[in-house]
């Protein structure tokens, strides 16, 4: 049975909410790393509340990755766009890609080691290519997706001799990144987002019962993140290091993460 009919280029508003909420929860982990890291307010992110919620936010940005790529399959077929689908999906991997490398080279320039190598966007940009010919095999991806984050698990903290294994999850002795989000195991959580996706939709259609988006300020402060992640996740670090040399003036930001690396907070 399907509820909540939508058009065909329609926007399934619980998918933004729940994005949305992942962006405020990236933010709130990026401002006490932040503080903790230029030793403005002592915070053990190492505790489980902080562990986990930076887990938490990753988990959920990748499965709303898949969810997405099943939307868009979708909308693709009904549209009678699937010929030009892969292509498009080429133009978005490439664009992630330049914005991933982008972050690479300014953490470069900026903290030198621990830069961020292959991180979440870097992992996005591979993940949309790989998930394509995958798509068609709908919630059977929930195998695949345990099968990648089994393997992850299984190979996390062995070593390599070479840096060019890290985007598989496979990093030489000494290691630091600031952002490190290899292929194994968090290809796997893309994978149980397409599966997700595929059990909770079809056609475009909820498979549930769900109302309207509530039309509060709060929810529709969530809805407007959502559907402008991509552009919150690259400007909301240099807005937070703003945000802090504003209200502090011991902090020589941006400058301040390049000398403080390596000294601790």
């Amino acid at each position: 049975m399907n509820y909540g009919q939508s058009s065909q280029m329609a926007r399934l508003w619980e998918v933004d909410l729940i994005r949305g909420m992942a962006v405020v929860s990236m933010v709130i982990f990026h401002l006490a790393f932040d503080l903790n890291y230029l030793g403005i307010l002592r915070i053990d992110l190492d505790s489980a509340l902080w562990f986990y919620l930076a887990r938490l936010t990753a988990s959920l940005f990748l499965l709303l990755v898949g969810i997405s790529l099943t939307l868009s399959y979708s909308r693709a077929v009904l549209t009678g766009q699937l010929s030009q689908y892969p292509s498009r999906l080429w133009k978005r991997s490439l664009w992630i890609l330049c914005l991933a490398l982008g972050v690479t080279s300014v953490t470069y320039i900026l903290i030198g080691r621990g830069y961020i190598i292959f991180g979440i966007l870097h992992l996005i940009s591979i993940s949309i290519l790989l998930a394509y010919p995958l798509l068609s095999l709908g919630r059977m991806n929930i195998a695949l997706g345990l099968g990648a984050i089994l393997l992850g698990l299984h190979i996390q903290g062995m070593e390599a001799d070479s840096l060019w294994l890290i985007w598989l999850g496979l990093a030489p002795r000494g290691f630091v990144s600031l952002d490190y989000t290899p292929l194994f195991p968090w290809f796997g959580m893309v994978l149980m987002g397409m599966a997700t996706g595929s059990l909770l939709y079809r056609d475009l259609s909820r498979r549930f019962p769900l109302p309207e988006a509530c039309a509060c300020a709060p929810a529709k402060g969530l809805l407007f993140l959502g559907r402008n992640s991509l552009a919150v996740y690259i400007l909301h670090q240099p807005l937070l290091l703003l945000l802090i040399y504003l209200l502090d003036g011991r902090s020589p930001l941006p400058f301040a993460l390049a000398a403080n690396w390596g000294s601790g907070p």
